[in-house]
């Protein structure tokens, strides 16, 4: 069996997006295929594939996909079917950053690209998979980085799933940890179940034992008291998007780092730079909510009384003051210095060579 970080969560083969099916884990390992739009928007939107990473580049290759089914010979309606495609890509998940960065990039590209639809279409597909490699990349540098701040011996609290699962391949959160265990670090994990879907539960224990890293599994309700047992050494955790006053991450995040702040133990946010989003004011951001459904049944058996209401927010928002660093594949960016850089930059948005915001300019080491 292959290891979990040499597999590829979201991919292009033979012309359809093929997917790991995320709602069949930890039962059965299976892919799913799709040549439609329609049915990538779907699968983010019933979180086949999820992650903010993994959704994005799905939400690429989506495009990618309407791109090759348009049969018109005219540019201008190309892109409406184009903008068609990403309307509703754009609307099967609110909140991470990367989904509409991916849009927008592979759009930006269709305009910008000479030629008729067939030309745009094969730049657009090729654009897409180049997007896939940047991610696997950029997942690779962020472990460099991470590794660094992770001691032999240490073990690391993390929240809900932020693995290869979560990315094209290798992880955000996950990436330290599997680089560190690489270089000959002894590294423990605590994984947090992650009401309501559980999908640290479900998919980061399945991740690390198949890739042979410890492991235990807590409540999400005992991470506090584990930390204040001196059980923890860091905390890393994703992001689903980074602004300039606070990080939107799976619900729970919060919680974990005031528990943090409590306890001095430093508390990481982990990323590409794809996640940022500093021009966005908080009231700006959606905050999914998902079918009470999620809380009140546990494998189709329902586990509340009848009739009481569900509030059921998939994300929270913990404010950057709480944070002790960024780990981007940018290096390490320290909320002081995004504090102070924002004021010169915040109105922009540097795109480097590869296409990711260039968090050096904000202060991260390169």
């Amino acid at each position: 069996m292959r290891p979990m970080s040499e597999l590829r969560t979201v991919e292009w083969v033979g012309g359809r997006v093929r997917m790991i099916d995320q709602t069949r884990l930890p039962y059965k390992f299976a892919y799913v295929s799709f040549k439609d739009y329609r049915q990538v928007a779907k699968a983010i939107r019933e979180m086949t594939v999820r992650g903010a990473p993994a959704i994005g580049i799905a939400a690429a290759m989506g495009l990618a996909l309407a791109a090759n089914a348009s049969r018109t010979k005219d540019k201008e309606h190309f892109m409406q079917d184009l903008e068609t495609a990403a309307e509703a890509l754009r609307k099967s998940r609110p909140t991470a950053r990367n989904l509409f960065w991916a849009i927008d990039r592979i759009l930006r590209e269709a305009r910008q690209t000479a030629g008729g639809p067939n030309e745009v279409a094969s730049h657009i597909v090729a654009e897409a998979q180049k997007m896939a490699e940047e991610d696997v990349q950029a997942s690779r540098k962020i472990g460099e980085y991470g590794a660094g701040l992770i001691n032999d011996g240490d073990q690391v609290l993390t929240h809900c799933n932020t693995g290869t699962l979560a990315t094209v391949s290798y992880g955000t959160a996950i990436a330290p940890i599997r680089t560190a265990i690489g270089q000959g670090k002894r590294v423990r994990v605590i994984a947090t179940e992650t009401r309501p879907r559980l999908q640290g539960a479900k998919l980061t224990t399945y991740e690390l034992l198949r890739d042979g890293i410890p492991v235990t599994l807590i409540v999400d309700g005992a991470a506090g008291y584990v930390m204040s047992r001196g059980m923890v050494q860091s905390v890393f955790v994703g992001a689903d998007r980074i602004t300039k006053r606070f990080v939107a991450n799976k619900v729970g995040t919060y919680l974990i780092s005031l528990a943090a702040k409590a306890n001095q133990i430093p508390f990481y946010v982990v990323a590409p730079s794809s996640t940022f989003d500093l021009k966005t004011e908080q009231s700006e951001v959606r905050i999914e909510e998902r079918s009470p459904q999620e809380v009140t049944h546990i494998g189709g058996k329902r586990i509340v009384p009848k009739g009481v209401p569900v509030f059921n927010p998939a994300f929270d928002l913990t404010p950057v003051e709480l944070v002790t660093g960024f780990i981007t594949e940018k290096g390490l960016l320290t909320r002081d210095s995004l504090e102070a850089k924002l004021s010169a930059h915040e109105s922009q948005r540097v795109h480097s060579t590869t296409g990711y915001s260039n968090i050096s300019r904000f202060g991260g080491a390169n």
